[in-house]
């Protein structure tokens, strides 16, 4: 068997999140650090987990019985999947620093095209490829594993090799050295039933695998998607990265219900500047503004009426898009119609970074708002949520906090990762777009 010769005729980044949903429970709360940590209580069985969960025993889809019962003293907490969207858009972003050539293969996983980038960055790729996982690190604060190789299978392949937490290289000449001792099964694209017809002919390895030659191959009628991968395996770049195109990040979703419905025009503004206050706190969280904005109303028959409005500047202060939805409120509110819930939705996000400075220094004025609200920010992590709050919302506060779970519709996350529609996910017959 002869491998390319060039160590990276083509170079491939594999990003590969550790435990992703779990690691971004603890990234935005760190004392979770360390702990076994569960995600998947609203549907009652283990979606992701710490590793320190799966070293006490708990396995993917348990149920939530079985896990206290092998590990007393997990933390096990509902999936928010709005915020593993957003950690995943800061990954991608990330990524992005380094190369515009990546394939968002998932929300945990991404592959990355390095080749012709070590005259840019003047460095190896090696050096690239580890620039990258430490500022995902430092950014985001979780671990993911980080393989480099000369396509994708063997990136793959590089990123499984020492979870979590890993780095390794494959050049194209030590393929042969990673695929001796594993099995043919745990390559990337081959399933259960492939692994076993594959052992049945004498291939227990990967390495097995990639020795065959063209003849083997044809005789034994693999298709396609199988040819490509023996063929990568051998060290030949095969498999394209199905480019993303670069994207808005996500959205976020505020929603609040109250009983009785009411046509009390002071309280339902009041539930909506509520909810406003949340979304940008979930914002700043994120390091992330909105470009623009979009709220609802429903009324007590089920009915919704909403507006979205375009912001001038990506904003993530409260009181400058209370401000903007307060003198478009009227647009949907009717004094003789009962309603029941407010909704608030900031999308087209973006980064946080250097504020563009516009003609009349609206700019300048508002990043003095975002430093009064890092403040707050600060007061509530110390005191707890809503020490500080605008005054608007003041008749919300005074209510109970909403109780119900986050995130436990699953297409919530279809939508936050794909990028639907937000009013096709909500359902809502929007009055039009305020710009």
């Amino acid at each position: 068997m002869q491998f390319s010769v060039r160590s990276f005729p083509r170079a491939i980044l594999h990003v590969d999140g550790d435990a992703f949903f779990a690691s971004c429970e603890v990234a935005r709360n760190p004392r979770l650090r360390g702990k076994p940590v569960v995600t998947g209580k609203e549907r009652n069985i283990a979606a992701s987990m710490s590793y320190e969960a799966k070293r006490r025993g708990v396995t993917r889809g348990m149920p939530i019985g079985e896990i206290r019962r092998v590990c007393p003293d997990a933390v096990i907490l509902p999936s928010d999947y709005e915020t593993y969207s957003l950690y995943s858009r800061r990954m991608y972003e990330i990524v992005r620093r380094f190369t515009p050539t990546i394939e968002e293969y998932s929300i945990d996983e991404c592959f990355a095209d390095l080749t012709g980038l070590r005259r840019l960055h003047k460095t190896s790729y090696e050096n690239i490829a580890a620039a990258i996982k430490k500022e995902l690190a430092r950014d985001l604060g979780m671990t993911f594993s980080v393989g480099l190789g000369p396509n994708k299978v063997i990136a793959k392949v590089a990123s499984k090799f020492a979870k979590p937490d890993g780095f390794t290289i494959i050049p194209a000449k030590k393929i042969h050295r990673f695929l001796a001792d594993l099995p043919v099964g745990k390559i990337w694209g081959i399933g259960g039933s492939t692994s076993a017809y594959l052992n049945k002919l004498g291939v227990i390895t990967a390495l097995d695998f990639a020795s065959k030659d063209r003849l083997w191959i044809e005789q034994s009628r693999f298709s396609k998607p199988y040819r490509e991968i023996w063929q990568e395996l051998r060290g030949d770049f095969v498999l394209e990265l199905e480019l993303s195109p670069r994207r808005d990040i996500g959205s976020i979703i505020k929603s609040r219900t109250f009983t009785p419905p009411t046509a009390d025009r002071a309280f339902v503004f009041s539930q909506l500047s509520k909810n406003i206050e949340n979304a940008c706190i979930r914002a700043r969280e994120h390091g992330m503004r909105a470009k623009v904005v979009a709220f609802y109303l429903r009324t007590s028959e089920f009915s919704h009426k909403g507006l979205e409005l375009c912001l001038a500047v990506p904003l993530a202060v409260p009181t400058e898009i209370i401000k903007i939805v307060g003198n478009n409120f009227d647009k949907v509110y009717r004094s003789t119609i009962r309603y029941r819930a407010t909704g608030v939705v900031l999308s087209s996000l973006v980064a946080s970074g250097a504020a563009t400075l516009d003609l009349f220094g609206e700019t300048g004025r508002i990043e003095g708002m975002r430093t009064v609200f890092d403040t707050i920010d600060m007061l509530d992590r110390r005191y707890g949520k809503h020490t500080v709050f605008v005054g608007s919302s003041a008749v919300a506060m005074a209510e109970p906090q909403h109780t119900g779970e986050r995130a436990s519709i699953p297409d919530r996350r279809r939508h936050l990762f794909k990028g639907e529609s937000k009013r096709q996910h909500l359902n809502i017959p929007f009055l039009g777009k305020v710009k």
